[in-house]
C-alpha cells in the first residue's frame, strides 16, 4: 500500500523548497525537507527512501515528526538518538583545564585541536566540540589597554558631554592624526576581479614615502576638515588649528577633542592659544590610552577601508590625491557619526576592569 501525499500548506511547502536548497542548513535538515517534498507530492516512502539515501522507516518517522511538530520539528533529535558522546564529563573537563592553563608542547604560542587531541588521545574534532560548546578559542587574541590617568572620570565625562549635550553657540570638533600613512606600490600589475576570481595582489611591495593626514570631524555636521603634512609636530599642529579657526564662523566657540600626544601641549599650541584673540577655543583631552573615545578615529578606519586599503601608490602625492577625492566625496554628502552611550556605564566597567584582570592572571585551580 502507498501512503497519501502528505498534507503541506502553501507556506510550508515554500519553506521546505528553500531548505532542501540551502547550502548553509544542516544536512539532516536539507534531507528531511526533500523527503517532506517527495512525500507531499505523492511518492511512496520506499520511492522516498531510495532518492534521499535513507531507510524507509526513517521516512515515515519523517512525516510523522512533522505531522505532530510541523516546521518547528525539523533537526529535532528525539531523546536517546544520535551519535553518543565517546567522552565522559571529567575527560572533557581534562581538555578545558589543558586549554585554559596547559602548556603548549614545543614552545608553541597556543593549542590546536590536534596537539591537544595528541594529548589526549582523541580525534581532533572531538576537541573541537569541546572548544566550541564552551566558546574557547586559544588561536584568538583580543587586545586591550586599562587606562592609568587619575583624571579618567572627569576627562570622559567632559567628552561624553560634548557629543551627547554639546553647547548652545558652539562647534565641536574630534581631531587627531593618522600618522605614517605609505605611499605602497605593488611589485607586478595586479588582475581584475572576474566570475569566480578575485582581484589579486602582489605579495611584495616598494615603500614610497609616508604622508602623516590631519582630520578634524564636526560632531554635529560630519564634515571634516583635513590636511596632509610631511611630519607632526607643534608647528603642524598649529597649522592645523589655524585652518580649522579660519573655517569657523566667528560667533560660535571652538571646542576640540583631542588626544595628549605631546605636540598637542607644545609650545606654539599654548603660545598661539594664550592669545586674547583666541579666547573662543576650548581644548578637551580624552583619557589617556583611550583612543576609542575620539570620534575621528571611527573616521579615520572608514577611510582606510574605503579609500587605501588593497591599493597600490607609486608616490606620496598619489596617496594624498586618494585622501582628498575621497574626503571631498565623504563632505558631499557627509554622515554624522553618533556617539550613544553614557558616560557612567563605561566609567563603571573601567572601575571592575582591575579588579577582573587581577583575578585573571591569578593561577586557577578550576576552570
Amino acid at each position: 500500500m502507498i501512503a497519501p501525499p502528505l498534507a503541506v500548506s502553501g507556506e510550508d511547502r515554500a519553506e521546505l523548497e528553500r531548505l532542501s536548497r540551502s547550502v548553509s542548513e544542516p544536512v539532516r535538515v536539507v534531507r528531511q525537507a526533500r523527503a517532506l517534498l517527495l512525500a507531499a507530492d505523492g511518492a511512496a516512502n520506499e520511492e522516498t527512501a531510495r532518492r534521499v539515501g535513507v531507510a524507509p522507516n526513517t521516512v515515515r518517522a519523517w512525516r510523522r515528526g512533522f505531522a505532530a511538530g510541523g516546521l518547528g520539528w525539523l533537526g529535532t533529535v528525539a531523546p536517546g538518538r544520535g551519535p553518543r558522546r565517546s567522552l565522559n564529563a571529567a575527560e572533557e573537563a581534562e581538555i578545558v583545564s589543558d586549554t585554559l592553563f596547559g602548556e603548549p608542547p614545543a614552545g608553541a604560542v597556543c593549542w590546536s585541536t590536534r596537539s591537544m587531541a595528541a594529548r589526549h588521545g582523541v580525534g581532533k574534532d572531538i576537541v573541537a566540540r569541546v572548544w566550541r560548546e564552551r566558546g574557547l578559542r586559544p588561536w584568538r587574541a583580543d587586545v586591550f589597554k586599562l587606562s592609568a590617568d587619575p583624571d579618567f572620570e572627569a576627562k570622559l565625562n567632559d567628552v561624553v558631554g560634548l557629543y551627547l549635550k554639546p553647547p548652545e553657540g558652539a562647534a565641536v570638533f574630534s581631531f587627531d592624526e593618522k600618522t605614517q600613512i605609505q605611499a605602497i606600490d605593488r611589485t607586478q600589475p595586479s588582475l581584475p576581479m572576474r566570475p569566480g576570481r578575485n582581484r589579486t595582489l602582489t605579495h611584495d611591495y616598494r615603500r614610497n614615502g609616508t604622508t602623516d593626514l590631519f582630520a578634524a570631524l564636526n560632531v554635529a555636521t560630519g564634515e571634516v576638515l583635513h590636511q596632509t603634512r610631511r611630519r607632526h609636530t607643534g608647528n603642524d599642529v598649529l597649522a592645523f588649528f589655524k585652518q580649522i579657526d579660519r573655517h569657523t564662523p566667528r560667533h560660535l566657540h571652538v571646542h576640540v577633542i583631542l588626544d595628549n600626544v605631546s605636540a598637542h601641549k607644545s609650545e606654539p599650541v599654548r603660545e598661539w592659544l594664550s592669545d586674547p584673540r583666541r579666547e573662543r577655543w576650548h581644548l578637551h583631552f580624552t583619557p589617556t590610552s583611550a583612543s576609542w573615545a575620539n570620534l575621528v578615529e571611527c573616521w579615520f578606519s572608514i577611510l582606510a577601508r574605503k579609500a587605501l586599503k588593497g591599493r597600490a601608490f607609486s608616490s606620496v602625492a598619489e596617496v594624498q590625491h586618494a585622501i582628498e577625492h575621497w574626503t571631498a566625496h565623504w563632505n558631499h554628502d557627509p554622515q554624522p557619526l553618533r556617539w550613544t552611550k553614557q558616560a557612567q556605564p563605561v566609567i563603571d566597567k573601567v572601575k571592575r576592569a582591575p579588579a577582573a584582570l587581577d583575578r585573571a592572571t591569578k593561577p586557577a585551580t578550576h576552570h
